[in-house]
């Protein structure tokens, strides 16, 4: 099991996370630039080497009723990766690389009984499908990204 320090130090390797300190000597990790509400992707890391970690729409993860991974006994490796794909499942999409002569924007996103719906970028809208069916359009990559989410679906 990493120490409290050893864990300290490879969370705050990653520059997209914000310390947050709170109470009993315990700190958050923020994540500002989320495409959702949800900001901690760290939350009361205890000096007694407890911690949770954003897993909410992560495969494989077992998840308590806010979306957390207990990380106790994480490795250093698990510890990483974890943070990594909780970062990335709250980006933004960075849509002014998406070009009108491009070939049309698509992305798969997952949930955990292995459903897969595609994000289409189409006419100025953003459109999720299921199958041929349209499950529904949105305005924005951001609006279309929170209903994934909420749904329960990451990114492939």
């Amino acid at each position: 099991m990493l120490t409290f320090e050893e864990k300290l130090a490879i969370i705050e390797s990653f520059p997209q996370l914000k310390r947050k300190d709170v109470s009993l000597g315990r700190i958050n990790f923020h994540f500002e630039e989320s495409t959702s509400d949800k900001k901690n992707i760290v939350y009361h890391l205890h000096p007694n080497g407890n911690g949770f970690v954003y897993a909410e729409h992560l495969l494989g993860y077992p998840t308590n009723d806010k979306g957390m991974v207990n990380i106790r006994d994480f490795s250093e490796d698990e510890l990483r990766h974890i943070i990594e794909k909780s970062i990335q499942s709250l980006e933004p999409k960075a849509i002014e690389d998406i070009q009108s002569d491009e070939e049309p924007f698509e992305q798969k996103w997952i949930n955990r009984n292995n459903f897969t719906l595609v994000l289409l970028h189409e006419d100025d809208m953003w459109n999720v499908y299921a199958g041929l069916n349209l499950d529904g359009t949105f305005n924005s990559y951001e609006e279309a990204a929170e209903y994934l989410h909420e749904e329960g679906f990451s990114r492939l």
